[in-house]
């Protein structure tokens, strides 16, 4: 399936998670913020919200410093 990823197109296995794609991209064990087609995704909610063909994922993580 297709989705797009922080607005570029991302080819995952169909039945993938938030959580699964998190860990594809190295930020599974990262404090994230995740918006499926609008809505955000609770970190609770990260293993069983699965993506669909044509989801729109947005990924923020939170960079340390100052």
């Amino acid at each position: 399936m297709d989705i797009r990823l922080n607005g570029a197109q991302q080819r995952l296995p169909a039945g993938c998670s938030v959580l699964q794609l998190l860990a594809e991209a190295g930020l599974a064990d990262r404090r994230v913020a995740v918006e499926v087609n609008g809505e955000i995704v609770p970190r609770s909610a990260h293993a069983t919200r699965l993506l669909l063909d044509g989801d729109r994922v947005e990924i923020v993580h939170a960079l340390g410093g100052g």
